[in-house]
This record gives C-alpha cells, structure tokens and sequence, in this order.
C-alpha cells in the first residue's frame, strides 16, 4: 500500500481512511482539497490526536487563544483531548497522517 494512492481528483467532502484500529489507537489518511470546517463548528475529541501533514499545508485554529498555526509539510502537532480546533484553511490537496490515542 501507498499512502497516495487511490485518491480521488475532485472530493466534495475530506476523505478519511481508517489505517489501523487497534487497542485504543487509531490511525487515519485525510484528504483535503480546499476543505475547512464550518464557520461555528469547533473539533472537541475525546481522544488525542497527532497529526502531520504528508502533502500540502493548512491553518488550524485553537479556541483558547484565539490561536492559529500553519502546518507545511513535514510539520506535526499534538492535540490533547476536548482541544477545540477546527480546520481554518487547506491548500488544494492535503494529505495528513493521523494518530488518535488516549
């Protein structure tokens, strides 16, 4: 298998593949095309997530502080859980590693 393989060339919504599912840790592949969340929609897991972005770059922004910070290739970010963040911006095709994990 190869982590960009078999993606589509227009998504109307992220695509999200599940990788591993095991003792409480799961893995995915997220694809954004220019995705964002909704304007009143905040993330709030109740797993951690790390994440990394394999292709492109995108902005996500935390409700405490009001902070946002951009994610270029290669880059990683923890989020612990109950972490409101959403996805501010995508570039055109994103492709992101997910780890989620208690």
């Amino acid at each position: 298998m190869n982590i960009f393989d078999n993606i589509p060339k227009q998504l109307p919504e992220e695509l999200t593949n599940i990788l591993v599912n095991s003792n409480g840790v799961r893995i995915e592949r997220i694809v954004s095309q220019g995705h964002k969340s909704a304007p009143n929609f905040w993330y709030a897991q109740t797993e951690n997530e790390w994440v990394i972005v394999l292709k492109g770059s995108a902005k996500l922004r935390f409700e405490l502080g009001d902070k946002i910070i951009r994610l270029n290739e290669g880059d990683f970010v923890n989020i612990k859980a109950y972490a409101k963040h959403k996805v501010e911006w995508t570039s055109e095709e994103v492709i992101w590693l997910a780890v989620f994990y208690s």
